[in-house]
């Protein structure tokens, strides 16, 4: 009996460690961050959510939005002349002057490399004339060009305002957007950059420790930080490899170092987890009888492992990973071709009609020999 019980103990020894073993590999990240997505840069496949649409408050993230909204509806060669407004505004500065001239471009390096709330505020009264004018047009912006759908901004730098929230989902959105622009793209990944003001004459040095070097991380290409008490810490940056561009988005970290971590497993997840493929022109899907296939070339994110493509009975190709669609993609519906049958019916039709075309003309004959044969005989009598 004792034996028996041994055995049994064992066995269920054995099955809680395979157990416990596959929970491990399988359980999603640890990530501290109250909300977190990591996007592809390229297919924008969300490849990891977590409260990807709980509206929080982005701080200083903010800046990406005003910088590609600036740059697509300004001139980055334009001069600025700062207001009064402007010098004032709270919280970290590139230390303008009040009448100060200063080139657009140079207003969104300084906004974006060393964070100035200042050079935001110059920006927005420069592009629509004032900061509440700049926020109205570029909300609408944000919802007719890019398609977020739980934004609203109520200044360009992301100083605490209730009605100012995003979402790390359309954040991920705004930057995959803004990656485009080749001078956002510049802007997003400088390091450092010499300034010199009328007040200040300095080396402006990001604030993001990744893309600065500071935490080593290999294929860092741009970075954005930002921090209000109410916001607390969050994080936008993008890193790439050989097989894919990555955006990580965390919002509402506690502290720096946990944005950083949950920054760093974002990233790793991506880079170890995910690659490209191209589904070619005119490939073929087939779903209860009917074909669909792609108009041209088109990229998906794949997990190494565990994708799945599955089509809708609207053409619709999702790119399952992990079990969450990670982006959806439109075919369009291969016009079907004629069944066998309609062919035989067809061939049928067609040998009838030969058929007819041989009796007639064999009564047609007949008939002829008739009249013929008559006329003879009348001839006789």
């Amino acid at each position: 009996m004792s034996k028996i019980v041994s055995f049994f103990m064992i066995l269920m020894l054995i099955l809680s460690i395979q157990v416990n073993a596959y929970a491990a590999e399988n359980q999603p990240l640890e990530i501290k961050s109250e909300a977190a997505v990591l996007a592809d840069s390229e297919t924008g496949a969300i490849l990891y959510s977590k409260n990807g649409n709980e509206r929080l408050y982005p701080a200083s993230l903010t800046k990406i939005a005003t910088a590609i909204y600036a740059i697509e509806n300004g001139n980055v060669d334009d001069i600025v002349t700062v207001s009064a407004r402007a010098v004032k505004e709270d919280g970290t500065r590139v230390y303008l002057v009040e009448g100060e001239r200063v080139p657009l471009k140079k207003l969104i390096q300084g906004m974006m490399i060393n964070s100035g709330n200042d050079a935001a505020v110059a920006i927005a009264e420069h592009i629509d004339g004032s900061v509440e004018q700049f926020a109205n047009n570029m909300n609408k912006y944000l919802t007719e060009k890019i398609g977020v759908s739980n934004t609203h901004f109520s200044n360009p730098n992301g100083l605490y305002n209730e009605n100012h929230y995003t979402t790390a989902l359309d954040l991920a959105l705004i930057t995959n957007y803004a990656k485009k622009n080749p001078v956002f793209t510049e802007i997003f990944g400088t390091k450092e950059l010499g300034w010199s003001g009328e007040s200040w004459e300095t080396k402006l040095l990001t604030h993001h420790r990744l893309l600065k070097g500071e935490i080593p991380v290999d294929g860092i290409t741009g970075g954005k930080t930002g921090f209000v008490n109410e916001s607390k810490h969050t994080l936008a940056t993008t890193a790439e490899n050989k097989n894919i561009m990555l955006t990580a988005i965390v919002l509402k970290a506690d502290s720096s170092k946990a944005s950083y971590n949950d920054t760093m497993k974002l990233i790793e997840y991506g880079f170890s987890s995910f690659t490209h493929r191209i589904i070619k022109q005119n490939e073929l899907f087939a779903l209860n009888k009917k074909e669909f296939y792609p108009k041209n070339d088109i990229f998906i994110t794949e997990h190494v492992d565990n994708s799945e493509e599955i089509i809708t009975e609207q053409g619709m190709l999702e790119v399952v990973n992990n079990g969450q669609v990670s982006h959806s993609i439109q075919l369009e519906e291969k016009e079907p071709k004629p069944s066998k049958v309609v062919k035989r019916e067809k061939l049928l039709s067609s040998e009838q009609n030969g058929i007819n075309i041989f009796y007639g003309m064999i009564v047609f004959a007949l008939a002829g020999l008739f009249i013929r044969v008559r006329k003879r005989l009348v001839k006789k009598q």
